[in-house]
């Protein structure tokens, strides 16, 4: 009996637990008493509400900030509220297909979060150069969004990108979990995290005509330490990048996954020499 509460406890919680979102309301509460305009809009795209969040002049260069998995928008919180980079960039960042409000929990493969997300940009786009930052697995895809639309981009930054197939392990045990009741057993953002984590070896196997396409500067930057996304990813993506003569690599030989928040400061060093 004690075991059947327990599991039907932890059915409950699942449901609604872990979901790694900030409503828009905390959000724009958070930004106001930063002193910082937060936008926070859905569009429809044939039918997928998109979410995003956005700061800035409307006018300006776009960085377009690509979170990992799991994850959500307000991952790049502070380099939204970045004054130094607010007077020189409108600043988005989205919640991809499955996480934050865009359609929470129904996972894609990378080629279907791009069509939803590249006919987005074709919304969005001001006639300014983008910058696409894509952290983990936002990595690969910035590469695919890059060779989406590759008449938008002035550069790609990678941080801890996961781009290497041959790194990622054939985790048989990932289906077994959402193809069955077990799904419901895994709490929130971890639900679509999962799904995405099968596919995604596939998906990098099929990204050659996506590198073949990304003619500019490419940015790459990884810690030495990452137990997560092994640090022969930047050296895999380098080789990859033929068609592009500007591949620069960034090397923190002590760090590990997290760059994004452990070398904010140097990355937005980096982003401000690229305006």
């Amino acid at each position: 009996m004690v075991l059947s509460i327990f599991l039907l406890l932890w059915l409950i919680m699942a449901q609604s637990c872990m979901k790694m979102r900030i409503s828009d309301q905390e959000a724009k509460k958070k930004f106001d008493e930063a002193g910082i305009s937060l936008k926070t809009p859905t569009i429809n795209i044939n039918g997928f509400p998109l979410h995003y969040a956005q700061t800035g002049n409307d006018t300006f260069p776009t960085l377009l900030f690509v979170h990992g998995t799991p994850g959500s928008w307000d991952a790049f919180q502070n380099y939204l509220k970045n004054k130094e980079l607010l007077q020189h960039y409108r600043i988005i960042s989205i919640d991809r297909p499955g996480f934050g409000y865009s359609d929470f929990g129904n996972a894609m493969n990378l080629s279907e979060q791009t069509k939803i997300i590249s006919q987005w940009m074709d919304s969005i786009y001001n006639g300014k150069p983008m910058i696409v930052i894509g952290h983990s697995l936002g990595g690969p895809m910035a590469i695919k969004l890059g060779g989406a639309r590759p008449q938008y981009m002035k550069t790609l930054v990678l941080l801890a990108g996961s781009q290497d197939p041959n790194e990622e392990k054939p985790e048989k045990w990932r289906p077994v979990l959402f193809k069955t009741p077990l799904n419901y057993l895994i709490p929130g953002a971890l639900r679509p995290s999962n799904e995405e984590l099968w596919y995604l070896k596939k998906d990098l196997k099929e990204m050659d005509g996506d590198y073949e396409k990304i003619t500019f500067p490419v940015y790459i930057l990884h810690g030495k330490k990452d137990m997560l996304v092994p640090y022969g990813n930047m050296a895999y993506t380098e080789k990859m990048l033929t068609k592009t003569d500007a591949v620069y690599t960034i090397t923190f030989e002590k760090e590990n996954h997290f760059i994004v928040w452990t070398r904010e400061k140097e990355i937005v060093e980096l982003l401000m020499k690229l305006k």
